[in-house]
């Protein structure tokens, strides 16, 4: 039997407010805009070869807005956007419930609405991600606290969408910046600077081999 795939690192992002403009309850492909920012991260984050994914919260389900079969063009227009600017959305993972919504089954507590890091677990599960490696990027403080939850590295796109700050130890995000493109040229750094020093240390641990006189 051949060995397991090992794990791999992965960027995961919010989608409303994050990559795309906020527009509530939107499904409409037509209506899908890019965050500012969003465009130049994403050529960014494409070039680093990891897997992209969204995890996003869709409470529209639950409040009788629009059905989970109205996702799928979203789905289907959002990896286009990727597409377009060099790159590639390996998944998106949504939750579909609210706890105060209106339409049974969706009408419910769960584990994968954020902040609580269900979604982040779903993706690991299905793609084989090492969580401790990978980046969660959102907008506002749930976003963090469900990457925090998950042992990901997070970063807040504070871009004034989050007006509660209601903080706590699980909502403190690794670092903050002003928009996705900045959030992505931060991961891009800290990722190319740990590869060299892993392969820096490759090399002091490599052993001497000294000549014959």
């Amino acid at each position: 039997m051949s060995p397991a795939p090992a794990l791999r690192a992965a960027v995961l992002l919010d989608k409303d407010g994050t990559v795309l403009q906020d527009v509530p309850y939107n499904v409409d492909p037509a209506r899908m805009r890019l965050a500012p920012g969003a465009a130049a991260a994403l050529r960014l984050l494409g070039g680093l070869g990891l897997p992209l994914v969204v995890v996003t919260n869709q409470p529209g389900v639950a409040h009788g807005l629009h059905t989970e079969a109205e996702l799928v063009p979203v789905h289907e227009r959002l990896a286009a956007m990727f597409a377009e600017h060099g790159a590639t959305l390996a998944g998106f993972l949504y939750c579909p419930h609210h706890p105060e919504g209106q339409v049974a089954p969706y009408a419910r507590a769960c584990l994968c609405r954020k902040p609580m890091p269900g979604l982040l677990l779903q993706a690991a599960a299905a793609m084989r991600l090492d969580l401790a490696r990978s980046w969660m990027i959102g907008d506002i403080l749930n976003d963090v606290e469900a990457g925090n939850r998950a042992g990901c590295t997070t970063v807040l796109v504070d871009c004034g969408n989050e007006t509660e700050w209601q903080l706590s130890p699980a909502r403190q995000a690794d670092y903050v910046v002003p928009t996705l493109d900045a959030a992505a040229r931060l991961v891009v750094a800290r990722i190319r600077a740990a590869s060299h020093a892993g392969a820096a240390a490759s090399v002091d641990a490599s052993p001497c081999h000294a000549e014959a006189p």
